[in-house]
Order: C-alpha cells, then sequence, then structure tokens
C-alpha cells in the first residue's frame, strides 16, 4: 500500500484508539514499529495480526502477494525489536520468524480462517513468512494511550467489546465447522478476561476500597459479578475446546458472554469512571 495510504489509517487508528473506517474497519490492525534495516530510522505500518494465546501475536508478510518480502518484514529481520500499537496497549515486542512445520502450521491455520491468504500465495514464488511478536514484559503497569485512569479503564473496555464484535461476527460466517484460528481467538479472549479481572480485584478493587469506603456495595457487586462472568467464561472455554465443536452451540455461549459482560462494563463505568476522574483531576 502507499505511503499516503498508510499515513492516514495511522492517524485514524491512533485518534481513534484502534478503531478505524474503510478498508480495515471490523479487523484486527496493530501499529508495527520496526527499525529500518538500512537507515536505522523507525518505521510504522498498519498490519492485521491473529491471537496466539499468551503474550505473542501472529503476523503475515502476504505483502498481497508481491515478489519481495515487504520493508517492515526485511526491518524486523535485521532489528528484532518492534514497537507494538493495539490501539489500547503500547509495547516492546521480540520478533520471530516461524519456520518448518510451526510456519507452516500457523499458516494453514490463517488460510482456514480467510482464503485470502492461500490466494496471496499463489501469486508468488516466495515463502510468504510467519512472525510471532512476543510481548517483551516491562516493569510497572502496562502503558495506556489515556489521560486519564478513567480513560484507560474505558479504553481497555472498549478493546474487550471490540474483540467480541469480531469474534461474534466470525461465528456468523464460520459454517458448519469451528476453525482452529476462531478457537484460538475465543481462548485467548477468555484469558484477556481472566487476567483483566484478577488484575481489578487485586489492585484497583482494593485500592479504592481503602481510599473510599463508601464504593464499598459497588464494589461488592463488580467482584460478584467478576465471579459470574468467570463461569461463563469456563463455559465457553469447555465447548470451544470439545472436539467436534459445533459453531451453534459455541454462538450462545458467545453472545450470553457479551450481554453479561456489557451490563457489567457499563456498570463499572458509571460508577468508577467519575471516581478516577476526581481522583487524577488537577
Amino acid at each position: 500500500m502507499p505511503n499516503p495510504f498508510n499515513q492516514q489509517v495511522i492517524d485514524e487508528f491512533r485518534a481513534h484508539h484502534g478503531k478505524v473506517g474503510g478498508y480495515f474497519e471490523g479487523a484486527r490492525l496493530l501499529l508495527l514499529t520496526t527499525t529500518g534495516a538500512r537507515t536505522k530510522t523507525p518505521h510504522t505500518t498498519p498490519v492485521g495480526y491473529y491471537p496466539d494465546g499468551g503474550d505473542r501475536v501472529i503476523v503475515i508478510a502476504s505483502a498481497g502477494g508481491a515478489p519481495q518480502h515487504p520493508d517492515w518484514y526485511r526491518n524486523l529481520v535485521a532489528h528484532p525489536r518492534v514497537r507494538v500499537e493495539s490501539g489500547v496497549f503500547t509495547y516492546d515486542a521480540q520478533a520471530v520468524v516461524l519456520e518448518g512445520a510451526e510456519r507452516d502450521r500457523l499458516f494453514a491455520r490463517a488460510v482456514e480462517a480467510d482464503q485470502g491468504w492461500a490466494e496471496y500465495q499463489a501469486k508468488t514464488d516466495r515463502v510468504i513468512p510467519v512472525v510471532a511478536l512476543h510481548e517483551i514484559p516491562q516493569d510497572g503497569p502496562p502503558h495506556i494511550e489515556a489521560g486519564s485512569m478513567g480513560e484507560a479503564l474505558r479504553l481497555v473496555h472498549d478493546g474487550f467489546r471490540r474483540e467480541l464484535a469480531i469474534i461474534r461476527e466470525e461465528f456468523a460466517s464460520s459454517g458448519s465447522s469451528l476453525g482452529a484460528q476462531l478457537r484460538v481467538n475465543c481462548l485467548t479472549l477468555c484469558q484477556g478476561l481472566h487476567r483483566h479481572h484478577a488484575g481489578e480485584d487485586l489492585g484497583l478493587f482494593r485500592a479504592l476500597a481503602d481510599r473510599r469506603p463508601d464504593l464499598t456495595p459497588v464494589l461488592d457487586r463488580l467482584r460478584v459479578e467478576h465471579e459470574r462472568i468467570a463461569v461463563l467464561v469456563e463455559e465457553l472455554r469447555r465447548v470451544v475446546g470439545e472436539r467436534h465443536a459445533d459453531p451453534t452451540r459455541v454462538l450462545p455461549e458467545v453472545v450470553r458472554l457479551t450481554e453479561e459482560l456489557e451490563a457489567h462494563l457499563a456498570y463499572e463505568e458509571e460508577r468508577l469512571i467519575p471516581v478516577l476522574e476526581a481522583a487524577t483531576a488537577p
């Protein structure tokens, strides 16, 4: 894609915390900043990605089936440490080019999710690279591009809303079988929700309880809702993990989780964001 197009997407992505329209609307997109192989200067590119569980995501250097690898791929081969912007979080990552059976397995998983990857491979003689971006652990809380704690909370919530919307759309077009990538997408979401709620229970909620005893009923309700959502998450994990999982059976669990989670997020934002905004006001 031409650079002016890329810059337009980058600007929109950053202005709207990961939400863009046009060609990338409704897609999983990240901004990948690499170091120029020759120039040593930073270059940022919008790149589609797939969840892969844990602390890594997968990107594919297709370049639309062009005969040459994309510049961002050549850059990360020369300088594997990269910067990732998810729309909510910004973090450094180590890029690892996958090879052999692992590369083939993940490429096949991507093709199962989107036949476009196979079409790109058919257009070129090069083997399209698959790259894992491993998040590099950092000290302290994750970096969120937000002006306040209240805005940070809302952005994290919006990230979960966006991912659930994508997963529901994927189910709608999945046909009669539950593909491997869709399973991973669901399980990665489950893992992310568990980590987020555990972090709130042990961090944010404890801090608020110490400073604002009047919030005890609110925090107690939120903890109970965390427990209820955890039950729904485990049920989704169970049905997704079945060997011959039927999408028509899994989708109702996704819908249940979506509805329960949306009600929980809305209540938490209503009751906690004003408190967090007041705490960070000048």
